[in-house]
């Protein structure tokens, strides 16, 4: 016979060897379709592993364990029929000594195949109790001893450790990053720093000239890292001189092959002089050194920690069943500690409750879940999930005697056996039932059977997703046999004429769809007996990125700062499509100001930037959406640039007779290509020119400078180089070369711990100090905001921590240190932090109600509540940090921090939009920080323009002319808004000036004349287009002139009526009134008898015979009086003489009733808007008749609009401010007892143009 050649199976786990060289046509080696699942169930189950095998000629099947034989016909039941590739192993009554690795192998003439699935018993209930109570009490206390050993160690052996070839560690080392030496040496016991930096040294240079036989360069070396799909992946660039030259791959100094496939455990794909290698299936064994050689050059190497191997499945999950209200377990184990790992039901997250109980063994390794109590309900699928990996199996929850909904695990066999199905319910099987496609989708959580239907239905129907093309398959399980059952879509009935598969499978009812359309997208049902379950069937279209286009961003771009980039993504799509750009999960904002830019178009997407620099650089990836569905490409973009200046602050020292030591640290970024060397300047003080004195390589973060000379001052600077050029300097502090005579001063004493019973402290010596020059420390103390230092010990510390025991409760103190040598003690150092002397402090809790109070263009306030005392100490402090929106770097908005609870950020950039964040800080530490979930803006916010007019602001002003008009108008907006200012709808004159201030608006007219007069209209006008308008009229007016000569008569006995020519000014637009005076003789007072009349006449009453009377009539506006108009000769009655002696008769009185009537009556008024209008009549009548007004027949009595008034039968009604409504018809009512009359007019107010 010959030699077994290994083959691979389709199946993942099984071997398959080939016993002969060549296989004739038409037969095969044996494999197995479907290979048994590892299983773990509760003693007393029964378990049964199901293997589907092929080969022609049909394999002979045996199943074996590592404990012994199988050969107990009732423990193990092994069964195939005679026409079928299934083959089963059924094991009864399981207990935990049936835990055990089973195998399964199948063999023909042309080879064998084989494969192993293993049992784990899970001992619960009273039998594992039973079991300790028979055991000595001895046995059992060992037995715990050797349980807890065994928790302790319960992770997979580790085996012997491996033993690692030094010249392994030195390659890794050589092409390592500069980052990890530290970490490489602490774990490879390497202690020798620098020499290991001069042994890299020498080994590059011998490497080069073996690499230069093959290689023309070696560049873009990547470590080895772990994707989210679990697999290990490095890479790196070679340009091999000849393309035949074989690359190996060793793994801990043992050749490994690869090929270019990813069906392998190992892989190499490239693309160009890229060379990426995959490691698919990570497991512990995988962790080790690997190295790339190109035929026997090292050029490579790089290690796989253990600790990135993301943790596994080792035992799954397996299939529970338990009565109702009886408990189930799931129990799984995984390959390293996962804290992070949840259990699911129905792929939904499971919460802990006191019906779910979950438990992690002590070494992390076995998850373990206890359903209590199972309810129907809680049948379904429950998993396991570590993020990249998981198990899940299914929990059957089955009635008791009296509830016939489902029969026992032995009971299924022998259905499904009767039934041709797979002895379980076919919901569970692993074949077509479990994925019916794919890629079509089932949604958890959409089964439309309800508790009612459960009569029927096991399983119901599930909503499905299915993409254009694809196949799709909806299927149910009937809890028994109720006949074929129909199957329709939107309520009309399927059958096979309409190019649909119906089939039918034991309990299990399926509807196949082939190449599903967007047609066949709608509700189906499957309806059987009097029930039935329905489900949606989504078809989704999504749009296509071809996979070379895929393939094409898997490598990097690379493109030098300040260059333009452009990345096009063509895509194919039937529906209208979305793109949306991400970088490191931000969406891009595709504006057109000088960032990125994103443009969309037929058949492409494109990102543009104008000009790249640092930190555009990362991970960018493109969603394309459409209602079909979405795809996503990714793509990494790496910029190149000049180094930044080197980490500072640069350390300057003297070294005693060997010059000045510099020390720095390298660039936070090296601009994407290594640093190359640094370059090292001097300046002498007093000089402008500066000197190269060294080029030390990259390795080297240090340099001496042996030229300098006593007495003198030096600037030291210092730049990284790499191949895109010199970066910026880090410059030094000017620093004097002078002998030292005294030690300097040590560190600031950093404080280790502080309580009430005492603070340590540790500090560290002067640079350039040996412990011969050290005779010990001298400590000093003071209280916070004193002065006056006082010594901690009378003799000196000779080491360099100390604990203070001496100190006051609750005291904040600081210390200092001075090192004592041997010609005195030197300058003190810095002194240290103040700590207070007391027990240490808890850090407080977050801030509440933060909150934005007010904005502006450079400030932005905000006000917070204190923390919770619930959630940790009182809060000393506070400290305010902002980020800008296109950074990811906070920054304290002051130094130290903020007592108070509201805080005012200033000196921000005008509209620009930051993030907030507020940290409460003790002595304790720092609490979380609360921010803000919006973006602030340092802007006012926005106020619609208004003005802000008092009670006392009017409508209508009357001025003098030539007087000075100011007319202040304040308003409220925000921004400041565009004010115009216009008379009668024109722009002002020139002469008339306006002003306008923050909320403040001014007309000014220094010399006002008639010409001035009008309707002012000033206007608000917003940047959003938002109009605010104010009016007022204007009118400028000068004295009235002087009334016309008084005319006196008599025109009823014991009266004298004055009738006067009207002042010139009555004509005009000023309304004016008269005002009468009167006195008797033509030395004495003035005497007013009326006022406001608006008519030319005037009668006095009472005139007493022999008396003279001297009249006086002014004329009168809202500005003043203008001259008087006097009577040239006094009014006398003559007094009657007696006639004779005869007595006069008594007096009689006379008959004096008259019904109302109207002696001067209303005249028409036409008043432009904003006048003041009066209107007046003269009545008479005995008694005094009542007067009333009306408007319109409505009376006026009451209204707040208007006033009236009745002197001496004299009546007037006043309208201060016209407007276009009092327009209409006047009417004036006077009525006695004896009648009434009636005067009307009419008011007609104009409106003006604007």
């Amino acid at each position: 016979m010959a030699g077994k050649t290994p083959k691979k199976s389709s199946s993942y786990g099984v071997k398959i060897q080939q016993l002969v060289e060549e296989i004739p046509e038409g037969c095969s080696t044996p494999d197995f379709e479907q290979k048994p699942v590892t299983l773990a169930l509760q003693e007393g189950k029964n378990a049964i592993f199901k293997a589907v095998v092929c080969g022609d000629p049909r394999p002979e099947v045996r199943w074996q364990c590592s404990k012994g034989d199988l050969s107990d016909s009732s423990k193990y039941q092994i069964s195939s029929a005679p026409d079928s590739k299934e083959h089963v192993l059924q094991i009864n009554k399981l207990t935990g000594e049936d835990t055990d690795v089973y195998r399964c192998t199948a063999v023909n003439t042309y080879g064998e195949a084989v494969c192993s699935a293993r049992l784990t018993v899970i001992e619960v209930g009273f039998r594992k109790k039973r079991k300790r109570h028979q055991e000595p009490q001895e046995d059992l206390k060992q037995e715990l001893m050797d349980l807890r050993m065994m928790l302790k160690k319960r992770a997979p052996p580790s085996g012997p450790e491996k033993k690692v070839d030094v010249q392994q560690v030195w390659q890794l080392l050589m092409t390592a990053d500069r980052k990890d030496y530290e970490r490489l040496c602490i774990k490879y016991g390497i202690v020798d720093f620098r020499g290991m930096l001069r042994k890299l040294q020498q080994m590059r240079k011998e490497r080069e000239g073996r690499l230069a036989q093959y290689l023309n360069s070696v560049s873009n070396l990547r470590h080895i890292r772990v994707t989210k799909d679990g697999i290990a992946t490095f890479d790196l660039e070679l340009d091999l001189k000849d393309p035949e030259s074989k690359i190996y791959l060793y793994k801990d100094s043992e050749k490994v092959s690869y090929n270019s496939g990813s069906q392998s455990k190992y892989s190499r794909q490239q693309l160009g002089n890229r060379h990426h290698f995959l490691i698919h299936d990570l497991c512990p064994e995988d962790a080790g050194i690997y190295q790339v050689k190109v035929e026997d050059a090292d050029v490579f190497s790089t290690e796989l920690e253990a600790s990135d191997i993301p943790p596994s499945v080792l035992v799954p999950l397996a299939e529970a069943r338990c009565k109702e209200h009886g408990d189930a377990a799931f129990e799984c184990v995984l390959s390293k500690p996962c804290p992070s790992a949840t259990w699911n039901f129905q792929h939904q997250p499971l919460q802990r409750s006191d019906r779910y109980e979950v438990s992690v063994s002590p070494d992390g390794l076995t998850h373990r879940l206890v359903v209590r109590g199972a309810r129907f309900s809680d049948t379904g699928t429950y998993s396991l999930s570590t993020g990249l990996h998981s198990s899940s199996a299914w929990l059957v929850v089955e009635a008791g005697k009296d509830k016939g909904l489902l029969s026992t695990s032995a009971d299924q066999h022998v259905q499904g056996r009767k039934g041709g199905t797979e002895g379980r319910p076919a919901i569970y099987d692993q074949g077509r039932d479990a994925t019916p496609s794919p890629r079509s989708r089932r949604k958890p959580g959409t089964s439309d059977v309800s508790e009612e239907v459960r009569g029927h239905f096991f399983q119901g129907l599930t909503d499905t997703e299915a993409r254009l093309g694809e196949d799709a398959v909806l299927s149910c399980t009937l809890s028994r046999d109720l006949g074929p059952g129909a199957w329709f879509k939107d309520g009309v009935q399927l059958s096979t004429q309409d190019g649909l598969v119906i089939e039918q499978d034991g309990l299990v009812r399926r509807l196949l769809i082939a190449h599903v359309q967007g047609a066949q997208a709608g509700r189906y049902t499957f309806a059987v007996g009097n029930q039935q379950s329905e489900a949606t069937l989504t078809v989704k279209d999504p749009p296509v990125i071809a996979p070379e286009v895929i393939d094409g961003l898997k490598e990097p771009l690379v493109v030098k700062a300040g260059k333009l980039l452009a990345v096009k993504i063509p895509f194919q799509s039937r529906l209208p499509v979305q793109a949306t750009w991400w970088k490191d999960g931000a969406q891009v904002d595709g504006g057109r100001g000088g960032g990125a830019q994103v443009a969309l178009s037929d058949g492409f997407t494109r990102l543009c930037l104008p000009s790249a620099s640092r930190k555009d650089r990362g991970q960018y990836s493109v969603t394309l959406r459409s209602k079909g569905g979405s795809v996503q490409a990714e793509l990494t973009l790496q910029v190149i640039d000049k180094p930044q200046p080197p980490q500072g602050p640069l350390e300057v020292q003297e070294c005693r007779g060997a010059g000045v030591c510099l020390r720095w640290r390298p660039p936070r970024d090296d601009g994407g290509r290594p640093v190359e060397r640094y370059v090292v300047d001097r300046q002498q003080a007093g000089r402008s020119t500066w000197l190269k004195v060294a080029e030390p390589p990259a390795d080297s973060l240090t340099f001496t400078d042996a030229h300098v000379e006593k007495g003198r001052k030096y600037t030291f600077r210092v730049r990284a180089v790499t191949s895109e050029g010199a970066g910026e300097a880090l410059e030094s502090e000017e620093v004097l070369v002078a002998p030292e005579a005294l030690p300097g001063p040590p560190s600031a004493p950093a404080i280790l711990s502080a309580s009430s019973r005492g603070i340590t402290m540790a500090w560290t010596a002067p640079r350039g100090l040996s412990r011969a020059h050290i005779l010990g420390y001298l400590i000093d103390k003071r209280k916070k905001g004193s002065n006056t230092w006082t010594a901690v010990t009378e003799q000196p510390v000779p080491e360099r921590k100390w604990t203070v025991a001496d100190l006051r409760h609750d005291c904040q103190y600081e210390f200092r240190v001075t090192v004592l040598g041997p010609s005195g003690p030197g300058q003190p150092g810095p002194p240290s932090e103040a700590v207070f002397a007391r027990d240490p402090m808890s850090p407080p809790g977050p801030v509440r109600d933060l909150q934005v109070t007010d904005t502006s263009h450079t400030s932005i306030t905000l006000r917070w509540a204190p923390p919770d005392t619930q959630d940790g100490d009182e809060a000393q402090g506070y400290v305010v940090e902002l980020r800008d929106s296109d950074s990811l770097q906070w920054s304290p908005c002051h130094l130290g921090t903020v007592p108070a609870t509201t805080y005012t950020a200033k000196g921000l950039r005008p509209r620009g939009g930051y993030f907030v964040r507020v940290t409460a800080v003790n002595d304790g530490g720092r609490s979380q920080p609360t921010a803000l979930d919006t973006l602030v803006q340092a802007a006012p916010a926005a106020v619609s323009p208004r003005f802000l007019l008092g009670s006392s602001a009017k409508n209508s002003l009357m001025v003098r002319a030539g007087d000075t008009v100011r007319v202040p108008v304040k308003f409220e907006a925000a921004p400041m808004p565009e004010v115009t200012w216009l008379k009668d709808g024109l722009p002002l004159p020139k002469r008339i000036v306006t002003s306008t201030t923050e909320g403040l608006t001014q007309l000014l007219i220094p010399v006002a004349s008639i010409s001035d007069s009008g309707l002012y209209t000033v206007r608000l006008r917003s940047l959003q287009r938002k109009e605010a308008t104010h009016n007022f009229r204007l009118k400028v007016a000068a004295y009235p002139l002087a009334p016309g000569p008084i005319c006196l008569q008599e025109n009823v006995p014991g009266t004298v009526t004055a009738e006067w020519e009207p002042s010139p000014d009555e004509a005009g637009d000023t309304p004016l009134y008269y005002t009468v005076l009167t006195r008797s003789s033509g030395h004495g007072p003035w005497r007013e008898v009326a006022s406001r009349v608006h008519t030319n006449r005037f009668t006095l009453l009472g005139v007493l015979p022999g008396h003279e009377y001297y009249f006086r009539v002014v004329a009168k506006n809202e500005l003043g009086a203008s001259e008087p108009s006097d009577t040239s000769q006094p009014w006398c009655l003559p007094r009657q003489q007696a006639r004779g002696m005869a007595k006069a008769p008594g007096p009689r009185e006379p008959n004096r009733s008259q019904k109302p009537w109207f002696l001067v009556g209303l005249r028409p008024h036409l008043l432009p808007q904003g006048c003041e209008c009066c209107m007046s009549c003269a009545v008479r009548g005995w008694p005094r008749p009542q007067v009333t007004w009306f408007k319109d027949d409505q009376s006026l009595e009451g209204n707040p609009a208007v006033y009236s008034t009745n002197v001496l039968g004299v009546c007037s009604l006043v309208i201060p401010s016209v407007t276009p409504e009092d327009s209409g018809q006047y009417k004036v009512v006077a009525e006695n007892t004896l009648g009434q009359a009636v005067s009307t007019t009419t008011l007609i107010v104009t409106e003006t143009s604007s």
